[in-house]
């Protein structure tokens, strides 16, 4: 056991060091973003968003630098009167979506006829509606994409909590992708498998777009999102994840039941696809952040090294990335024994065939190792 301590101990610290240097090297956008000079769509796909769409759409209209914009709002069989809250503005198009066919999921669905209707467009920005954009975000981020030559950014917005079960939960997204992914290596890289996203705001050039398939590339994809980046690069793209905390901001779950709801549609695909798979990746990382913090409760001056490694790569994410670093970050041995809970109730809720998330099934294929994103 001790062997175990002192190993989950010195990848904890490599796993701090890890996250200093590549948040260190995270892309970040400009504070005075140019002009926009490409045709730009954002697509906002909607599904029973009544309390979001309206404020998301001002904040997409207030935008600075973009001449042009189009905007195309995909109403994918809303029951609570979200398509009546789109305001009337000539920007903006309203698109009634048709059902997902065999092998679609509906938000794949929802993009890809979100996608069609923006038309001739040079990028397109896909959006969640209970995100609310700065009013330099779009320019800022297609700056992005241009300055480093790339075709898909994902600026990850700064996730904001309330409950405590959001502080605990939510900031493990960028810890995980800041800890394990080198994201200059990510970016660089051919390899379909090193990527991560997050579809709550992504850029993407129309032509990568075009070339990967679209979104019907990854119909079935839970986590549709780092598919189509995954896609993007299997095309010969370049893609990566960039820092979004100064252009977007997003409460993603409200409280326990959001959290625990919204995490188990998506975490057995996020962990691979598979019980074997899902319960390998949540043993490591309980190996490494979880079990060193354990034996510092009784005199472990290794496991004391391991927590306080864990900690320290939790506020540097969370620093970077616009995050509450304390005194959250202590807590990030409860945080990873949640994250156990919450994937065995995926795992379960897989196996038995109940997932659903707002009114539909949740199918879809398994992603690979490198999707490890959590998905909303």
């Amino acid at each position: 056991m001790s062997r175990l301590v002192r190993l989950g101990a010195g990848l904890s610290v490599l796993g701090a060091v890890h996250a200093a240097v590549n948040t260190r090297l995270l892309r970040r956008p400009p504070a005075v973003p140019p002009p926009v000079r490409s045709r730009v769509a954002v697509v906002l796909p909607v599904r029973d968003e009544a309390e979001h769409v309206a404020g998301c759409l001002a904040a997409v209209l207030d935008q600075r630098g973009v001449p042009g914009l189009r905007v195309v709002v995909v109403d994918d069989g809303s029951t609570d009167g979200t398509a009546d809250r789109v305001p009337a503005d000539e920007r903006v198009r309203l698109v009634r979506a048709t059902p997902p066919g065999p092998g679609w999921l509906g938000k794949p669905n929802a993009c890809a006829q979100g996608a069609a209707a923006a038309g001739d467009v040079d990028v397109l920005v896909f959006l969640d509606a209970d995100v609310r954009l700065m009013p330099d975000a779009v320019a800022a981020a297609v700056a992005v994409l241009d300055d480093a030559g790339l075709d898909l950014v994902s600026p990850w917005p700064r996730q904001l909590t309330g409950s405590a079960a959001e502080r605990l939960v939510q900031p493990l997204q960028q810890w995980l992708w800041a800890t394990l992914l080198p994201l200059r290596l990510a970016e660089r890289s051919p390899r379909p498998s090193l990527a991560a996203a997050n579809g709550q705001f992504l850029v993407v050039r129309r032509a990568a777009y075009t070339r990967a398939g679209g979104h019907a590339a990854v119909r079935g994809e839970v986590i549709e999102d780092v598919a189509l980046l995954r896609a993007v690069k299997s095309a010969g793209g370049r893609g990566v994840v960039v820092d979004g905390s100064t252009l977007a901001a997003c409460r993603m779950y409200a409280g326990w039941p959001g959290v625990r709801d919204g995490y188990a549609k998506s975490l057995w695909s996020a962990l691979g696809g598979r019980p074997a798979a899902a319960a390998a990746a949540a043993a490591a990382l309980s190996l490494v952040w979880l079990l060193p913090p354990l034996a510092a409760l009784a005199g472990s001056r290794a496991g004391l090294l391991g927590w306080a490694a864990g900690v320290a790569g939790r506020a540097v994410t969370a620093h970077a990335t616009g995050g509450r670093a304390w005194p959250d970050a202590l807590a990030h041995p409860v945080s990873i024994a949640l994250l156990d809970v919450l994937v065995a109730r995926s795992l379960a809720g897989h196996r038995r065939g109940s997932l659903r998330w707002r009114g539909r099934a949740v199918t879809g294929a398994p992603e690979g190792p490198a999707s490890r994103r959590m998905e909303r």
